[in-house]
């Protein structure tokens, strides 16, 4: 088996990665340029030496005698230096001047042409007139090395400029990135209980969306924490009571001499023990419904007639223990935007409570109706009612209107509406209590607004 190249691995860091982009990027496009001016340097500076040797041929076209013996006006030293060589010969090719001692072959074709001559290469420009052949040559190596350097001088601030677009680079790529070093340093030097959104001034559009999405996220968690919170000190405030009473029950029920005080207390005991697992049952409820809408679950459309159903088949064997006519008497099939599992709690409270405060052989009627732009919810019972001074205060956490406890039914806790209360707030619904007219007792109205 052959061994694999190494894999060229891009950095994880969103700085370094467009430092790496951008620098390559720069280095190759300096490079591509400076070839490309190289390039171009070098065929211009060829097109000015051919027009050079071209005006020197016109220029000599009427300066030379058409006969006589061949002359050079230079010795062996100077040859080396002279960078073009000049020949003329008669029409009838008698060479009458040559401006080195080495002269070049006699024939040559009209214009330019390339001719291989001891080893070298020479550029040559032959022009004739009626009376004579005037011939400019170059050594194309000297020529070349002329054009090199020429073309070399164009590229120089290229390979100046380069290094310097680099460092500007570095810098433009630091300043921008700048803003999410500081919203690092603000997370890095929080606090575990630090809630707190994360400013979003002077960040880039890219960045931007991303902190404001982290203080949505930190604004659910400090709700979660603060509901959290609440719930435990009221959870502690009220099973203080009912435990406090369990033990003075039990103490009782120690303390009976006979079978009847016996009885009595165990009795007490019993409604304790039923009164502290109501609360418990409705403390759970509590906190499930707040840390569902803790947690944003999205919401979908519900059929709210269908838990409407559910909730009187789940209270239906209560009501028939305790006589009382349960039922849904008007169902309109419409759906609504929200959360099922908290419409099933918000249902479930409204029937419980009804069910739990009509009298025996009493009557709950549960409707769905679509009224206008509204979906009704509405729940009436042939109960005691609620008085219209203590409508508001009984949709506060824990608080009992003194004297309403059911008889034969475990005593409430204080949440079954408050529960509801916090449901209708987060599906943005309208929650009213009033007197039945058909009833008699209480008429619990809940609008919501349907899906069209």
């Amino acid at each position: 088996m052959g061994l694999r190249a190494p894999r060229l691995r891009t950095p994880h860091s969103l700085r370094a990665r467009l430092l790496w982009f951008l620098l390559v990027a720069v280095t190759l496009t300096a490079l591509v340029q400076a070839f490309i001016a190289y390039r171009t340097a070098r065929a211009e500076a060829d097109e000015i030496f051919d027009y050079h040797m071209q005006q020197m041929a016109q220029s000599l076209r009427a300066g030379l005698p058409v006969a006589g013996p061949p002359s050079a006006t230079h010795d062996e030293d100077d040859e080396e230096d002279h960078d073009f060589v000049v020949q003329v010969w008669t029409a009838d090719g008698v060479r009458v001047f040559q401006s080195v001692r080495s002269a070049l072959p006699d024939r040559a074709l009209p214009g330019f042409s390339d001719v291989k001559f001891q080893g070298a290469t020479w550029r040559v420009f032959s022009l004739q007139s009626r009376s004579q052949i005037i011939q400019v040559a170059q050594d194309m190596a000297a020529r070349q090395a002329m054009a090199g350097t020429l073309a070399l001088r164009t590229v120089v601030p290229i390979a100046v400029m380069a290094p310097l677009l680099m460092l500007l680079v570095w810098w433009l790529v630091g300043t921008s990135l700048a803003p999410v070093a500081r919203v690092r340093n603000q997370l890095a030097q929080r606090q575990a209980d630090d809630l707190n959104e994360v400013s979003e001034s002077g960040l880039p559009d890219e960045i931007a969306p991303l902190v404001h999405e982290l203080n949505l996220l930190f604004g659910r968690v400090r709700q979660a924490f603060e509901a959290q919170q609440s719930f435990v000190a009221d959870a502690a405030h009220e099973l203080r009571s009912p435990l406090a009473a369990l033990k003075l029950q039990a103490l009782g029920l120690q303390r009976a001499a006979d079978a009847p005080a016996r009885d009595v207390a165990v009795g007490r005991l019993t409604a304790g023990i039923d009164r502290a697992t109501r609360l418990v049952e409705q403390l759970l409820v509590l906190a499930r419904h707040q840390a569902s809408t803790a947690g944003a679950l999205r919401a979908g459309p519900v059929l709210l007639a269908d838990l409407v159903r559910l909730g009187v088949a789940d209270l239906a064997p209560l009501a028939q223990a305790r006589g009382i006519d349960l039922g849904l008497v008007h169902a309109d099939e419409v759906l609504i935007h929200g959360h099922a599992e908290a419409l099933r709690i918000l249902i479930r409270n409204l029937l419980d409570n009804a069910v739990k405060y009509s009298p025996e052989g009493g009557t709950v009627d549960a409707e769905v109706r679509l009224t206008g732009a509204k979906l009704m919810l509405e729940v009436e019972d042939s109960g005691p009612g609620i008085a219209e001074s203590d409508r508001a205060r009984v949709l506060d956490r824990f608080y009992r209107i003194a004297g309403s406890d059911a008889p034969g039914t475990v005593v409430g806790s204080g949440l079954g509406l408050a529960i509801v209360k916090s449901i209708v707030e987060l599906h943005g619904a309208t929650l009213t209590l009033g007197c039945s007219e058909r009833l008699g007792g209480l008429k619990v109205s809940v609008g919501f607004a349907h899906v069209t």
